[in-house]
């Protein structure tokens, strides 16, 4: 069966995106393609030169069935309009499949912020929690996701794949412009297997 590949950055995103990509290949009912074990990379060594084509090739080689490749990074304190074309045509040069790069303005815990409210009574997220204007302009998600809990903090290896599981979708898709892109590649990777099927 055909898969698209994910390249993350940490052991959270290892966890969690494959938990979001099966959420939204299930809520557009496509069953005909499958999530691969991500490949983790350092961010430090991706964005340097080379770094980047060596992991996707690794990965689509390692990774049976590989028919799409998607890299999901933090953009932290970077442009994700300067560095996302940049690290999508490198990363496209080394591979013939489909290649997909979203940046997480600034991390990945903006896009929970984004749906704050569905993740209420979940691992201590207190019940009177709202999410913010603007998520994405948040410094220090992690942060203000330990400041929702009550009796403890926001461990992202244990909370963000159980969040990634629970969080409403389409709130996160109003107000995290960079996670409705994300969600936007997606769709267009599992157009593009179907297509040279």
């Amino acid at each position: 069966m055909p898969a698209i590949v994910p390249i993350v950055e940490g052991q959270s995103e290892k966890e969690s995106v494959p938990i979001l990509l099966r959420r939204l290949l299930d809520r557009w009912q496509t069953h005909d393609i499958q999530v691969a074990r991500p490949f983790r990379v350092k961010r430090t060594q991706v964005v340097r030169e080379g770094e980047l084509e060596r992991a996707v090739q690794q990965a689509v080689r390692d990774r049976e069935g590989a028919a799409a490749v998607l890299v999901l990074l933090d953009a932290d304190n970077d442009c994700p309009a300067v560095l996302g074309p940049r690290l999508l045509q490198r990363a496209s040069s080394a591979t013939h499949l489909p290649v997909a790069v979203v940046l997480a303005t600034m991390e990945f815990e903006a896009w929970l912020l984004g749906a704050k409210e569905s993740l209420r009574g979940s691992r201590g997220i207190r019940e009177d929690v709202v999410s913010p204007a603007d998520p994405e302009a948040v410094a220090g998600a992690k942060e203000r996701l330990s400041r929702n809990m009550d009796r403890r903090r926001y461990l992202e290896v244990d909370d963000q794949p159980a969040f990634a599981q629970a969080f409403d979708i389409d709130a996160a898709s109003r107000r995290c412009p960079s996670f409705d892109r994300f969600v936007k590649q997606v769709r267009g990777l599992v157009a593009e297997i179907h297509r040279r099927r």
